[in-house]
């Protein structure tokens, strides 16, 4: 535990690098705390913050800068969240209209990039894999095209390769038996059920329809782009990431390959209220510069994805955290009153 005199001076330290950029020495802190202490005592409990792993001396500077340590302690003790402007409340609402709903995603990620000069992302909500009806149609031997039609009127085709060739009538057989007894079903539900029934169904359309089910489950699924990101090269601009090639590297590879930025945002999902992660702390986004603002946002009450900001460590915290908090809110209040978009329709 921090005395009060050493949380401030921490808090003070905190402050003034994120707003300057620059190593905080001990004359700046005697400037700007509020405390009438000397230098020596300054000093003292520096090295004891140091000592901590709460602060770090950079190379042979005489000033101090936070450690990712130091970041934590003061988001979750210290810190003082500014509400965020009525102006701006205004236009992210202005701009997440719900009588466009498949649009609000794409425009929540510009606006958080926009309002934090850093990158916003969006996790989409997860496409039910349901279906209306399927069909199959005879290109060749042996080469069908799978027709799917989900519940919301998309369609999607699939070339399908079999190992024998089928009939038209066989074709048409497998697809009244699948619209008949699986429509409107997710398709693991279905996948279940058709194991449990292959031995009363007709073997020469069982590996047919079995082929379509992991097919349209495919297509249902893995197409759309799970996360929507806006304004990442905002962060090429920013010192603490831009001055080490191998940092921008992996920042880039994070940004392309997506998978450590998903899973981070779907565990997100599953608590309320705003999270922070600070440098290497979630693991998935192992960079000790970046930090990661996110919450969860819903539609008619069920949470159904997270959206959020990335960028340095070095960030203005209490300004970045009600633009996320209130970003959740109205996207949650836009997509309560119209038809929640899901992944594989337009969010562009």
């Amino acid at each position: 535990m921090l005395d009060s005199r050493a949380q401030t001076l921490l808090k003070t330290l905190i402050e003034r690098y994120i707003a300057d950029g620059q190593p905080v020495g001990s004359r700046t802190l005697s400037r700007h705390s509020g405390l009438d202490l000397s230098p020596a005592t300054i000093r003292n409990v520096m090295a004891d913050l140091e000592e901590m792993g709460l602060i770090a001396s950079p190379h042979t500077s005489a000033g101090r800068i936070p450690t990712p340590r130091g970041y934590r302690l003061f988001v979750d003790t210290l810190l003082t969240v500014q509400p965020l402007e009525h102006e701006q409340t205004e236009q992210i609402e202005g701009r997440l209209r719900a009588d466009e709903p498949q649009r609000v995603l794409s425009t929540a990620a510009s606006l958080l990039s926009s309002l934090s000069h850093f990158a916003g992302v969006v996790m989409t909500p997860r496409r039910a894999s349901l279906f209306r009806q399927v069909e199959f149609l005879r290109l060749s031997e042996r080469r069908l095209l799978l027709i799917i039609v989900t519940p919301e009127g998309d369609v999607q085709n699939r070339i399908l390769t079999t190992e024998r060739d089928y009939t038209s009538s066989q074709l048409i057989e497998a697809a009244n038996y699948i619209n008949q007894n699986f429509a409107g079903l997710d398709f693991g539900a279905i996948r279940e059920r058709l194991q449990r029934e292959l031995a009363t169904l007709r073997d020469d359309i069982t590996a047919l329809m079995q082929k379509a089910v992991e097919t349209s489950t495919r297509a249902l699924t893995e197409e759309a782009d799970p996360v929507v990101i806006s304004g990442e090269r905002n962060l090429v601009g920013v010192a603490d990431l831009a001055d080490n090639v191998d940092r921008l590297r992996r920042l880039f590879d994070l940004f392309e390959q997506k998978t450590g930025l998903v899973q981070l945002l779907d565990a997100s999902s599953r608590a309320q209220g705003v999270q922070i992660f600070i440098g290497g702390e979630s693991e998935l986004v192992p960079m000790d510069q970046l930090s990661v603002v996110v919450a969860p946002y819903e539609a008619d009450g069920r949470i159904i994805g997270t959206l959020g900001v990335i960028g340095p460590t070095r960030m203005a915290y209490e300004r970045v955290i009600p633009i996320v908090d209130i970003t959740a809110r109205l996207v949650s209040s836009a997509l309560s009153h119209g038809a929640a978009p899901t992944r594989g329709q337009d969010t562009g």
